[in-house]
């Protein structure tokens, strides 16, 4: 009886699970048939899941009138000189947050849950005013100092989490068998982190992948201009948008942030492994 009433919570969850994973991915199932859409099947009263005549007319079109390609690659650079730098800052700050118990570092943590509070429109404007008397307004490089400044609330929240989670009694260990500071970091706490500074690359990666709002209001030349942004001109001033075109470059738009995830998802499983065994 008890094993006949595992086998049926099993089977609810597996089916809990895939409907679950159902509901993510329709919208990117029904975006891959609207990319291949032609124009009269996208304003049909009753549209169906699999076209009836494919074309990649929508795709020939957002490549033409619009430089997909250019802007892809700088939200790449910016989203990965974002990940790499909210790291770096993070590794440091979190590690000593989670270990040097004052109250600065308290009140420094309480502060970053408030940060997380403020509105985009409340900041956007001093923002932009610094970075201009910075020589950083329309600069890429701007942008990145504004992701990682954004991203590292989270960041160092999280980390100092993971920070926390290594016994104090692996650091004395290495200590006591002759090994400094730098040593103690780089061969023990280094790998059993690795986990937390995979999930948090991916953070920053993606946030900045996907931000809108800053590199709209601190990005004026087009060739600067990311991915979010270029997307955004295939809606039209009255606000009707061209769904085929912006559908096959959302699509577009998606797929280096999956394989990025799928890179970083296999990093964190071996990262998560090495450092169990170096640990």
């Amino acid at each position: 009886m008890i094993g006949k009433r595992g086998r049926i919570g099993r089977t609810l969850q597996y089916v809990a699970l895939l409907g679950y994973l159902i509901f993510l991915a329709f919208p990117l199932v029904w975006m891959l048939s609207t990319s291949f859409k032609p124009p009269r099947e996208l304003v049909r009263l009753h549209p169906t899941l699999i076209p009836d005549a494919p074309t990649l007319s929508n795709y020939i079109q957002a490549f033409s009138e619009q430089e997909l390609g250019r802007a892809a690659l700088n939200s790449l650079q910016v989203s990965l000189a974002s990940a790499v730098l909210t790291v770096l800052v993070a590794v440091p700050a979190s590690y000593a947050l989670a270990r040097f118990k004052t109250r600065l570092g308290t009140v420094a943590l309480g502060w970053v849950l408030v940060s997380q509070l403020f509105p985009f429109v409340l900041l956007i404007i001093p923002i932009f005013l610094v970075l201009r008397e910075a020589g950083l307004a329309n600069t890429h490089a701007g942008l990145v100092l504004i992701y990682v400044v954004w991203s590292l609330p989270f960041a160092l929240w999280m980390l100092q989490g993971f920070v926390r989670n290594i016994p104090r009694e692996l650091e004395e260990a290495a200590s006591v068998d002759g090994a400094n500071r730098a040593q103690v970091l780089r061969r023990v706490v280094f790998p059993l982190l690795a986990p937390g500074l995979v999930a948090t690359a991916l953070f920053a990666f993606i946030s900045a992948w996907n931000e809108f709002f800053f590199a709209l209001v601190l990005l004026k030349s087009p060739e600067l201009a990311t991915l979010p942004v270029t997307l955004a001109r295939f809606v039209g001033i009255e606000g009707t948008a061209r769904l085929g075109p912006l559908a096959a470059g959302s699509l577009l738009a998606t797929v280096p942030s999956l394989l990025f995830f799928a890179f970083m998802q296999r990093r964190l499983s071996s990262g998560a492994i090495t450092g169990a065994v170096k640990g």
